[in-house]
């Protein structure tokens, strides 16, 4: 089998495969969805309910509510370097740029989803 034949049904392979992948997996085989930072943008802009008064302060302060905020989160860059555990909760930074401006937010969740789905907004900075 010469290099030519090799290569077109090396191609052929590829194409068949990239189809049935696309077939069975659709769109989540082109997002990144299944990525730590996107998981963690989705469990986000789902369960951001609450802030603590001081963070709600801040947020008003800034112009926005928290509904707005939710709506960031898609476009935000989640700071995994700067997730601390602390017992059974963990607080993600992440980076949000609304009209212009650069937030810095930290939000709490509980690590097991099961016992409280939520996430509170603790600081803006």
């Amino acid at each position: 089998m010469d290099i030519k034949r090799r290569f077109a049904l090396y191609g052929v392979g590829l194409l068949i495969g990239g189809a049935a992948a696309y077939f069975a997996f659709g769109d989540r085989l082109l997002n990144a969805s299944w990525t730590p930072k996107e998981r963690i943008k989705l469990r986000i802009s789902q369960t951001l309910t609450k802030a603590t008064p001081a963070a709600a302060d801040a947020l008003s302060a800034e112009g926005f509510t928290l509904e707005q905020l939710r709506t960031f989160v898609p476009q935000a860059e989640v700071i995994l370097a700067e997730t601390r555990r602390s017992g059974d909760s963990l607080f993600y930074q992440w980076r949000a740029q609304p009209a212009a401006k650069s937030l810095l937010l930290t939000v709490q969740v509980f690590e097991d989803h099961r016992r409280d789905s939520s996430a509170t907004l603790m600081r803006i900075e």
